[in-house]
């Protein structure tokens, strides 16, 4: 293998300059000489070209009688020339060392124009590390960001709504590019999303009313049909997008943040309403032997209130969580930053209830259905049971005051409600049954309870007499 230059007889009439001419000389194959030529890419004045030695001239004199600055010019220009002619050289190493690299079946003209090509603009070949997509970056702090199971779900919600928002809006979501602005228009089809459905009175179903929206939603459905989204819920929405972008900004994701500017208004809530041990006690003997599963929900939904979980800590519960008379766990919501144990001693009634399902053949504390039919069961079980008197709440959509039946608005929750209202009536201390309840210390939530408490505030009224 041998490489000869030549230059090209053709000078650019900008610079003057002509193109030297590669010449990779392979051999005999099969009895016939092979060579393949082409262009270096590196352009040199034909007056410093040797034509004989195929090399670039970079010896250039200079004389006393120089002027300083024809001086300078000179010595620029003999640097300017080396610099050339290493680029040359290492141009034709590099052409020798592929060549060695390579079989020799596999040299041709191509090959040799490809080598000099990566060799002097190898930024062409460069693989550029491609930005991660919105949602591909969104699944990563799924994934790598400690959530529970819960939070998990909540932010796969949002991740559903917010591909329903790119394809209603025609555009696509970027982590670089993102606005103040885009985020009030995410918040604006959060709002109006449940405008595109209607239900039907025949079928009880809703139905999507929007034939532009249709296929929107058919590419990313929810197991529930969206519903009017309260302030709250909307709240609630844009804090988990907050924390994911904060945790872009702290991976190197992007240096961009739209909530920088974009506030996120404080959560309101009404003064939470919870059953009366004496109603909680009516719901327990209240006759339900005509509909027995819906005696098995009634009597989870009464220990809960003995317990004072959270409905997902709750489902969690195996026969192993009882310790010595007692429940015993870690709250689930809190357990990652917080890993403390709760416990919460059994009362005669649960200790009732949980003998009547010990024979339950699974290894569940008791026969859980899915949340939601549970929270159904609750409804209905308290309307069976007489308890329906109305409690003043606030709207979760519109914010406004209301009056509704208790047996209504019936949840999970209302059992955690009625564990800490009952129990802050009677022992005035946070602390100590915030530690039952599984709340930390100056929990907003656990301030909340306080609010409740009339006849504590009777007392201090009693004071003034």
């Amino acid at each position: 293998m041998k490489i000869t230059t030549t230059l090209s007889a053709k000078t650019d009439k900008h610079t003057q300059k002509s193109e030297i001419l590669l010449r990779l000389i392979v051999g005999k194959v099969n009895g016939k000489a092979v060579a393949f030529r082409a262009k270096s890419r590196i352009f040199v004045s034909p007056e410093r070209w040797d034509a004989k030695e195929g090399t670039i001239q970079t010896d250039i004199r200079t004389t006393k009688i120089m002027s300083a600055q024809k001086r300078k010019e000179v010595e620029e220009e003999k640097q300017a020339l080396q610099e050339t002619s290493d680029n040359l050289s290492a141009l034709i190493s590099e052409i020798k060392s592929k060549f060695l690299a390579t079989p020799v079946e596999q040299i041709t003209k191509e090959w040799l124009e490809d080598v000099i090509d990566r060799y002097r603009f190898p930024e062409k070949y460069e693989v550029k590390e491609e930005k991660p997509a919105f949602f591909a970056t969104l699944d990563l702090f799924l994934n790598k960001h400690k959530l529970s199971e819960v939070r998990k779900k909540n932010f796969r919600v949002i991740y559903r709504a917010l591909q329903r928002f790119e394809m209603w809006n025609k555009t696509t979501l970027d982590l670089d590019t993102i606005t103040q602005e885009t985020l009030r228009d995410f918040e604006e089809f959060l709002r109006m999303e449940n405008t595109f459905f209607q239900k039907d009175e025949q079928s009880n179903k809703w139905l999507c009313i929007n034939e532009d929206y249709k296929a929107v939603y058919e590419a990313y459905p929810e197991t529930r049909t969206p519903q009017a989204r309260g302030q709250n819920t909307i709240n609630d929405i844009f804090t988990k997008l907050r924390t994911f972008y904060l945790w872009c900004i702290d991976n190197g994701k992007t240096t961009n943040n739209p909530f920088r500017h974009y506030k996120i208004e404080e959560c309101v809530y009404g003064t939470p309403y919870y059953i009366t041990i004496e109603e909680r006690n009516q719901l327990y003997n209240a006759d339900l032997s005509a509909r027995p599963q819906l005696a098995i929900q009634r009597d989870i939904f009464v220990f809960q209130c003995l317990i004072g979980c959270r409905v997902g800590d709750l489902y969690r519960f195996t026969k192993a969580n009882v310790i010595n008379g007692a429940i015993e766990y870690i709250a689930r919501k809190t357990r990652d930053n917080r890993a403390i144990t709760v416990r919460v001693p059994l009362n005669a009634i649960a200790k009732e209830i949980l003998e009547r399902y010990a024979d339950y053949g699974d290894d569940k504390l008791l026969p859980f259905i899915s949340e939601q039919k549970y929270n159904i069961a609750i409804k209905e079980a308290f309307k069976l049971a007489g308890i329906t008197r109305i409690v003043t709440v606030r709207n979760p959509t519109t914010g406004e005051e209301e009056q509704r039946p208790i047996n209504e608005i019936a949840s999970s929750h209302l059992a955690r409600r009625c564990f800490v209202g009952n129990l802050y009536k009677q022992v005035k201390d946070p602390n100590l049954v915030g530690a039952l309840s599984g709340h930390k210390q100056g929990s907003k939530a656990f301030t909340r309870y306080r609010e409740i408490d009339e006849e504590m505030k009777q007392d201090l009224v009693k004071l003034l007499e």
